[in-house]
C-alpha cells in the first residue's frame, strides 16, 4: 500500500467501532484461513535484515502501519510478524530461504488488494511493492514491468509511447495479481484479457530458482500462470507485456434515478450486441435515504469511436427517462483512463462474483431490484454489477491458458460496503442478505465466478474459479511447489 494511503488507515484506527468490527469478524468467517500462527519472538529477525538489500520491516517502526494495512480493512486487525520489503530478485530469494529455514509462515504482496485479504499474514509478508518499474521497447511494442508495479505506474510510462495493455480502473492495484488472475478492463473485448497479452514473467520458486517462463521455456508453469492467480506457484519478479496502439476514446459516465427496470433492460439490449470497441460496466447501487433505499443505474465505460456513435446508440435508452448525470466526451487514450480511473482507497467491502452466459432474464432483472430495495442497509452503498465481456476474450479456448471462463457474456458481482461505525449487528443483516442475493441469482447466471474478485465465502470456488482446468493447475502445483510453501485458504491445492 502507498504511503498516500496511510491517512485513511489512521482514520480506521481511531474508530473504535472498527476494533469491534475487526473481533466480529471470525463470526463472519472474514478469517477463516486467513491468519497464520503467531510468530516466535525470538525468530532471527536480524538475520534476515542483514540479507536484504532492501527493508525489514518489524512492528514499531517507521512505515510498518503503512506497508502492512491491507486494502479491505475488515483484514487489518492481522498483523505480519515483519515486512520484507525487497529492492532485488535476490531479496526475494533470500526472503524464501529464511522463512524456510526458521518455519516462518509467509505472504506475498504487490499490490495488497485481495478481496479475501489473502495477502496478509503473521508471518512474513514478502513486500515486492518497491520493484514497481515500467520500461518500454518500442522496436518490440513490449513493456517489461517489475512484480510490483501498478496501474498507476503503467498509466505513467506508456503515455509517452501511446501504447497499452488490458489494465484496470484503481491505480493502486497491482498488476502481478491483476494478470495472474485473468485481467479484467475497459479493452477486453477488443484486446483480450491482460493475461492474454502476456508473453513472458520471471518466477522465483520456493527453492530460490529463478524460471523465466513462455511459450518455449517453462510452458507448463507459464499456462498455470496466465488465471490461476497470484500466490500459488512462486513470486513473480518481472512481466512482459505486448502492447497495443492508442489513440483516442469518446469516455462515458451516465446515470438514471427513474424507471430503473426499464432503462437497465434497454441498456442490456443495447450492450449485448455492442461492437467489441464498446467496454463498459452497469451498475445498480442502492443507497439508504431513510426506511427505504435511492436506487440508479450507472452507465460507465468507453468506446473506440465518437461521442455521436455513442449517443446513437444510446439514443432508444434516452427515450424511456433522460439520465440524472452525463458525461460523454472524446479524450485522448491515456487522458480518458484519467477520468475511468480511481484510486482505489482502502474500504471495508465483501464482493461476490458469477459469471452469466447470456443476458439477464426479465426474472432475473426482477430478482436484482427486488433484492436491492429490500437491503437492510449499512452507512455506504449495496451494488449489483456487471462488466461486458465476449469479443476478442472468446477467441481463446477455455483450456489455452489457465483462466478458463471464456464464453460468458458478462461478469456480475454483488458488492457490499460498510463503515467502521456499522454495528456487528448491521453487518450480520448485511452478510446473510448479501448471501441470499448471491444464492438467488444462481438461475440466471452460471456456477462460475472470477478468482480475482476472490470470495472467502464461496464454498465451491475450486471449480467456481477453474472448472475443467483444475486439475491440470494441480499437476502444475506439485511439480513446482511440491512442499506447498505457497498456501493460503483458497490457493492451488496438491491433491
Amino acid at each position: 500500500m502507498d504511503a498516500t494511503m496511510v491517512p485513511s488507515r489512521r482514520r480506521f484506527l481511531k474508530s473504535s467501532a472498527g476494533l469491534a468490527i475487526g473481533a466480529g469478524l471470525v463470526q463472519f468467517g472474514w478469517l477463516t484461513g486467513c491468519s497464520d500462527s503467531p510468530v516466535n519472538p525470538a525468530i532471527p529477525w536480524s538475520d534476515l535484515a542483514s540479507k536484504l538489500q532492501g527493508t525489514l520491516l518489524l512492528p514499531g517502526n517507521a512505515g510498518y502501519s503503512g506497508a502492512a494495512a491491507p486494502w479491505a480493512l475488515q483484514y487489518a486487525n492481522i498483523l505480519p510478524g515483519g515486512i520484507a520489503r525487497c529492492a532485488s530478485v535476490a531479496d526475494v530469494q533470500a526472503s524464501l530461504a529464511w522463512s524456510q529455514k526458521n518455519d516462518v509462515p509467509l505472504i506475498v504482496r504487490s499490490g495488497g488488494h485481495s478481496y479475501a485479504g489473502f495477502s496478509t499474514t503473521t508471518g512474513l509478508m514478502i513486500d515486492v511493492s518497491q520493484m514497481n518499474q515500467v520500461s518500454f521497447d518500442g522496436s518490440t511494442g513490449k513493456a517489461l514491468l517489475q512484480g510490483g508495479a501498478r496501474n498507476m505506474n503503467v498509466y505513467s510510462a506508456l503515455r509517452a509511447p501511446s501504447v497499452a495493455i488490458t489494465h484496470g480502473r484503481c491505480k493502486g492495484v497491482g498488476v502481478a495479481g491483476l494478470v495472474l488472475g485473468g485481467g479484467i478492463g475497459f479493452n477486453m473485448r477488443a484486446q483480450g484479457l491482460t493475461c492474454d497479452q502476456l508473453v513472458e514473467t520471471q518466477v522465483v520458486t520456493a527453492d530460490g530458482s529463478i524460471l523465466t517462463c513462455n511459450e518455449t521455456t517453462n510452458q507448463d508453469l507459464f499456462w498455470a500462470c496466465r488465471g490461476a492467480g497470484g500466490g500459488n506457484f512462486g513470486i513473480h519478479t518481472s512481466f512482459t507485456f505486448q502492447t497495443f496502439p492508442v489513440t483516442s476514446v469518446t469516455v462515458y459516465q451516465i446515470t438514471w434515478a427513474a424507471k430503473h427496470e426499464d432503462i437497465f433492460a434497454a441498456l442490456q439490449t443495447i450492450l449485448m450486441s455492442a461492437p467489441e470497441s464498446m467496454g463498459c460496466k452497469v451498475a445498480v447501487t442502492a443507497k439508504r435515504n431513510g426506511a427505504a433505499n435511492d436506487l440508479a443505474v450507472t452507465l460507465l465505460g468507453q468506446y473506440i469511436g465518437s461521442v455521436d456513435d455513442v449517443r446513437t446508440m444510446l439514443a432508444s435508452v434516452y427515450a424511456i427517462a433522460a439520465p440524472s448525470a452525463e458525461t460523454i466526451e472524446l479524450r485522448s487514450y491515456w487522458d480518458g483512463q484519467e477520468f475511468l480511473s480511481e484510486d482505489g482507497t482502502p474500504e471495508y467491502s465483501h464482493e461476490r462474483s458469477r459469471y452469466a452466459p447470456a443476458a439477464i432474464s426479465s426474472a432475473g432483472i426482477q430478482t436484482i431490484f427486488d433484492n436491492l430495495r429490500a437491503w437492510p442497509g449499512t452507512g455506504v452503498a449495496a451494488t449489483w454489477k456487471y462488466f461486458l465481456t465476449g469479443g476478442a476474450i472468446t477467441r481463446k479456448t477455455p483450456d489455452a491458458m489457465a483462466f478458463v471462463h471464456r464464453d460468458a457474456a458478462m461478469i456480475t458481482s454483488i458488492e457490499l460496503e460498510w463503515l467502521a461505525s456499522d454495528s456487528q449487528q448491521t453487518l450480520a443483516r448485511n452478510e446473510a442478505w448479501l448471501d441470499d442475493f448471491h444464492i438467488a441469482m444462481q438461475p440466471f447466471t452460471s456456477d462460475q465466478c472470477y478468482q480475482n474478485f476472490i470470495d472467502p465465502s464461496e464454498t465451491n470456488w475450486q471449480h467456481a474459479y477453474y472448472g475443467a482446468n483444475l486439475d491440470r493447475l494441480k499437476t502444475v502445483k506439485k511439480k513446482y511447489d511440491p512442499r506447498n510453501v505457497f498456501h493460503f485458504a483458497q490457493s492451488i491445492p496438491l491433491t
